[in-house]
């Protein structure tokens, strides 16, 4: 079977910027993955064209094999940074969106994460606190059987029982088979959840390898071999 992403060569630049500059990345199915870097590295980039969003500059990029597009939106769920949904729209709404557009959409994980949360069909956005929206936005992409989950910063600005339920619904409803690459600076939160780390730097590759691998080899938390790594 196709590793779920692989990328040769991979360039993105914009107007007096290199965002990424040739990577090579291959990433089998059923792994939680950390994209890790500072700001500025490349993760968002990356997310964005292996969601189909942007495209290379050069270099190759296939999702299960194949480049991204129509085809790949369909196995691809995708979390942005930044809150998109309209204010205005009320659970059921948004799980109504969810299933006309996605045939993977799976109603019944929806609506039982919803009762489990004590979320409303009948709640709005706009009613919501910071940390409902977030989890409103999580059980959307988390409730699809996608084969490849992409979360953009999916614990920013949240408070830790926050984190938490949203870290216990990433590693609940995906798939053996289907990947996980989370984004993020709060690697203290998540490591304890990781198979893989990714390490960016300028739109760069700087590591790839398994956790605990890290771990064992320095002797020290992903967290902390970040901090080492990316100290100012």
């Amino acid at each position: 079977m196709e590793p779920i992403l692989q990328c040769s060569g991979l360039c993105k630049n914009y107007v007096g910027k290199t965002a990424l500059q040739n990577v090579n990345l291959k990433v089998e199915r059923g792994r939680i993955v950390g994209l890790l870097g500072p700001n500025g590295s490349g993760k968002s980039t990356l997310i964005k064209l292996c969601s189909g969003l942007l495209t290379p500059s050069t270099g190759i990029l296939s999702i299960a094999g194949m480049a991204p597009g129509v085809e790949t939106k369909k196995i691809v769920s995708y979390l942005p940074e930044h809150r998109y949904l309209s204010d205005w729209m009320c659970a059921k709404d948004l799980l109504t969106v969810f299933s006309d557009f996605y045939a993977d959409f799976d109603m019944s994980k929806a609506l039982d994460m919803l009762q489990r949360l004590g979320i409303s069909l009948s709640s709005r956005l706009r009613t919501m606190s910071k940390g409902t929206r977030e989890k409103m936005q999580l059980i959307l992409v988390m409730s699809r059987n996608a084969q490849l989950y992409l979360l953009d910063e999916p614990i920013g600005g949240v408070d830790p029982a926050t984190r938490d339920y949203i870290l216990n619904t990433i590693i609940s409803n995906y798939s053996e088979n289907a990947t996980v690459i989370i984004s993020t600076h709060l690697i203290a939160d998540v490591e304890k959840i990781l198979d893989e780390v990714i390490f960016l730097r300028e739109g760069s590759v700087l590591l790839h390898t398994p956790a605990d691998e890290l771990r064992e080899h320095e002797g020290k938390s992903v967290d902390a071999c970040f901090r080492e790594v990316f100290k100012c």
